[in-house]
């Protein structure tokens, strides 16, 4: 995908603060310290547009970009925090699921998983969440680079049985290798149906 502009828009936590409604979106969702800011700068070609922090649990809004003029990243909170107070979980959850389920222009949604770990109930909720409701699912498994070949079939093998999903379904992805940065952006294209994006540059 060639970037010629990638620029935030707005910041959000219901819909009357949502962006107004025209570009296909694609939401970002996974749990907190996958690497979701990091894939997102990565995809656009960008250092900071999205703020990176080792701090889990940092982002606690909706934050919007556009990508090219040709669609919009939507950034989720991140989940499975362990030290975020009760009360804020439950507001990022009606958050998230008021933009998931009611947003027209969402076209899909991206969930990464660290590939070192194994999905747990929390991803098999989501997904079948999603699944009811038709929303298309992007499963990106991220720090591939952190094993070697055999060990990423095997972590593959491991998340597919977690969530009854074939093994075919993940895409793995590296940061700091570039690994599978152009397929994520074929099955992001796929989602939005716009066939004449460009693709990935080398």
């Amino acid at each position: 995908m060639r970037i010629t502009s990638a620029e935030f828009m707005v910041s959000a936590t219901r819909p009357g603060n949502y962006p107004p409604p025209g570009l296909p979106e694609i939401a970002f969702a996974g749990r907190s310290n996958v690497g979701k800011s990091t894939l997102i700068n990565v995809l656009v070609n960008r250092r900071h547009l999205v703020k990176t922090s080792s701090t889990p649990g940092r982002t606690q809004l909706l934050n919007f970009f556009n990508i090219n003029d040709q669609m919009v990243f939507v950034d989720l909170p991140g989940y499975g925090y362990a030290k975020v107070p009760d009360r804020v979980k439950k507001d990022w959850g009606m958050m998230i699921e008021t933009y998931l389920a009611n947003r027209a222009t969402l076209k899909g949604v991206v969930l990464i998983l660290d590939i070192r770990r194994r999905a747990g109930e929390e991803e098999v909720d989501f997904i079948n969440w999603l699944i009811e409701r038709q929303v298309p699912v992007i499963l990106i498994l991220t720090k591939a680079d952190k094993l070697s070949k055999t060990q990423q079939k095997k972590q593959i093998a491991v998340n597919a049985a977690a969530l009854s999903l074939p093994p075919e379904s993940f895409l793995c992805f590296s940061a700091k290798t570039r690994l599978g940065l152009e397929t994520v952006w074929k099955a992001i294209k796929a989602c939005t149906g716009d066939t004449h994006i460009d693709q990935a540059e080398g």
